[in-house]
């Protein structure tokens, strides 16, 4: 017998619900959870909403098999479940004391998915599915306990209350998603920057501890990119530039990848895989916007491909920014040599002038003006075969 409990009128026969099934599954549910709740409407009460909650976790791994992953993980689903059922129970029976829809459990497995990298619109996929399942069991419930006269109010307020209840409950599951998701991805996004950090710097040459540092394995071939909006947007964020940088590496084949904003409009990305192409479908692509451009640095191989191919993209970076006329796609191959000059501009007049000072075309009053020129071709983020003007002075002589 429950002590301490009111009878609710229209709901006291939630008090005799028993589980259809005895062979059901021992709970998932912490004992604390089962025993505060049996204390509020019995033991028979929360067996059943256990074993709907059981049934709903099933239902949701077989339409979305990520959700479940292994037996632990299915627990971890079953907890959420299991309590999300008997919260809603105790609140049909108007014995939750204002309690919050979410429970301890459910934001325990929302944290997980998080760190899985099951997506929200999966999770809340798998709420929706949930709260299908709990409304079939509540209605089959209802038919089963409920007088025929009674029926239909009953299955009225069971509909209302649920409805109030899942949307609570799918806009806890969100919100706490999204902080969790914005906690774990500053915290690994702070581990794998001062891991890319060390790597470039040649601070960190353990391929072991870079691979374990960065959930990326550094073994295979890369592919470097670097990102950045032209013109540059007023209030930029990395959001455009991460979905930017996965498409291409995407495009490229990059079997994995891995995206880092650095400060509030650039992104750094890596791709990997055993060997790519020889020749890259990324070759054809196009950033969706219109206003990212790409550097595309060349493949290499171990740790120390990604430290170089990642230079050769900087270095690509900086001919494409000095271009008059700048694609949406810089590749280090087609501008290697503007971009090597171009590091140093001061390298790069000296360069010019030493070379064409020696030259029969580049003599004369005019020699400044070939000199400037030469430079301009130098800077241009066009392929090769692109950077002399039909004009015979406008043609570097080396």
């Amino acid at each position: 017998m429950v002590t301490g409990a009111p009878d609710v009128a229209g709901s006291g026969w939630l008090r005799n619900l028993v589980p259809i099934d005895p062979q059901t599954p021992a709970p998932a549910s912490t004992a604390a959870t089962i025993a505060d709740a049996a204390e509020r409407i019995g033991s028979g009460p929360v067996a059943w909403a256990c074993e709907v909650g059981s049934a709903m976790a099933t239902t949701i791994v077989e339409e979305i098999p990520e959700i479940g992953g292994g037996t632990e993980q299915l627990d971890t689903l079953r907890m959420g479940t299991e309590s999300s059922a008997i919260r809603a129970l105790l609140r049909i029976a108007e014995l939750d004391d204002a309690m919050p829809a979410i429970t301890d459990e459910a934001l325990r497995g929302d944290r997980e998915f998080v760190r899985r990298g099951v997506a929200l619109d999966r999770v809340l996929r798998g709420v929706r599915l949930g709260h299908a399942a709990l409304s079939r069991a509540f209605m089959a419930a209802c038919t089963r306990y409920v007088d025929a006269e009674q029926r239909v109010p009953q299955m009225q307020r069971i509909s209302e209350l649920l409805f109030d209840y899942i949307d609570e409950f799918s806009g806890a599951m969100a919100t706490e998603y999204v902080a969790e998701r914005d906690r774990w991805m500053a915290s690994a996004a702070a581990t794998r920057a001062e891991a890319v950090r060390a790597i470039l710097a040649g601070e960190l040459d353990d391929a072991a501890a870079a691979t374990a540092a960065l959930d990326y394995d550094v073994s295979v071939e890369h592919i470097a990119l670097t990102l950045w909006f032209e013109p540059a947007r007023r209030r930029a964020d990395t959001t455009d530039l991460h979905a930017a940088a996965h498409d291409a590496l995407t495009a490229a084949g990059a079997t994995q990848r891995l995206v880092l904003p650095v400060g509030a409009a650039n992104v750094w990305a890596w791709g990997g895989r055993r060997r790519f192409p020889i020749t890259l479908p990324l070759v054809d692509h196009r950033p969706s916007t219109r206003d990212i451009r790409v550097a595309v640095g060349a493949r290499g191989t171990g740790l120390a491909g990604f430290q170089r191919s990642h230079h050769d993209a900087a270095m690509a970076e900086r001919s494409a920014r000095m271009a008059q006329r700048p694609t949406p796609l810089t590749f280090y191959t087609e501008v290697a040599v503007p971009a090597m000059l171009t590091q140093n501009i001061d390298a790069a007049s000296a360069f010019v002038v030493r070379e064409t000072s020696t030259s029969p075309h580049w003599g004369g009053d005019s020699a400044k003006w070939r000199r400037s020129a030469t430079l301009r071709c130098l800077t241009h983020s066009a392929p090769p075969h692109q950077w002399a003007p039909a004009t015979p002075l406008q043609r570097p002589m080396f």
